[in-house]
């Protein structure tokens, strides 16, 4: 057993200091510089060529041709019909995510980007995925 005056100069000792923990829901809290949150994807970077999907080890991602497709442009006379470029969505599953982040490295023209987010918990699982256009 421990002597009164002994644990008295140790509640002491640590009125005084800083506390060890952050008040995270009262403040928000700052993630490191090199913190894995939420991917996010930019549709007009994507030229799908599926690296991402392939190299995902929880195969979280889907990258379908989108609905929307961008017009071809006008033929210029004398030169060959150039086709449009093809529009690519995204489909998170973050529920299977396992925020690696080996989609964002392997991309080749960096469409996917990790962000601070990580917040993301949800009672709904259909939220967990999202389907960026």
């Amino acid at each position: 057993m421990q002597k009164p005056a002994r644990v008295f100069s140790e509640v002491i000792r640590h009125l005084f200091k800083k506390p060890a923990t952050s008040s995270y829901p009262f403040t928000p809290a700052q993630p490191m510089p090199n913190f894995r949150g939420r991917i996010d994807f930019n549709s007009a970077l994507c030229i799908g060529c599926q690296m991402c999907v392939r190299v995902c080890p929880a195969k979280a991602i889907e990258i379908p041709l989108s609905a929307e497709q961008p017009p071809a442009p006008a033929p210029v006379e004398g030169q060959p019909a150039v086709p449009a470029k093809k529009k690519f969505d995204c489909i998170m599953k973050l529920d299977h995510c396992v925020y690696c982040a080996q989609c964002v490295e392997t991309c080749p023209k960096k469409a996917l980007i990790m962000t601070q987010d990580f917040e993301l918990a949800q009672v709904d699982k259909k939220k967990l995925r999202r389907h960026y256009k």
